[in-house]
């Protein structure tokens, strides 16, 4: 079954970005130390990302994942050629469960890795925390009050200080939905 993995850098103290979502304190993958992604970008074939992270995006020269189907979950955007604006999360991760294929890249942000979570949708959690505190941002998961227990499935340091976690999130079971 295809995996809906929330993929992603985060600061020491626990944010995705500057509250501006400037990310200029994220590291540039330099060499063969690229953090795994090369080898994740092969493992999916659809991306999802909220509005907020999809301006970023565009704002910084990445309008879309080449090669991947690529979703924007928003109530305002309009899709374009590359990408496809989906109203419905709900629906969305309904299509992905019924559909085969790999598994699917949650880029971000916070309210889409929120609500999956919230929804018990949330497969796998994959953190790179990177040794800098910004002191202030865009937590990792929306503010809410939630208590969810994950169970650690790997980690790896690299030599910059960076440290790779993966996180297995419950699954929602199809009788309490």
């Amino acid at each position: 079954m295809r995996k809906l993995i929330a993929y992603l850098a985060i600061s020491a103290d626990g944010f995705i970005a500057r509250a501006d979502h400037d990310v200029a304190w994220l590291p540039s993958p330099e060499g063969d130390q690229d953090y795994g992604i090369r080898t994740f970008y092969d493992s999916i074939d659809a991306v999802v990302m909220g509005r907020a992270t999809w301006e970023v995006g565009r704002k910084l020269g990445q309008e879309f994942y080449p090669g991947r189907k690529n979703y924007v979950v928003s109530r305002t955007a309009e899709s374009t050629e590359h990408v496809e604006v989906v109203r419905d999360l709900d629906a969305l991760v309904a299509k992905f469960r019924s559909e085969p294929g790999k598994d699917i890249w949650i880029v971000g942000g916070a309210q889409v890795f929120g609500a999956l979570a919230d929804m018990g949708e949330l497969d796998e959690l994959q953190m790179h925390i990177v040794p800098t505190l910004i002191g202030d941002g865009i937590p990792l998961l929306a503010p809410r009050i939630r208590q969810i227990a994950m169970e650690l499935i790997d980690s790896k340091s690299y030599p910059d200080g960076v440290v790779q976690v993966r996180y297995r999130l419950p699954r929602r079971s199809p009788a309490s939905t």
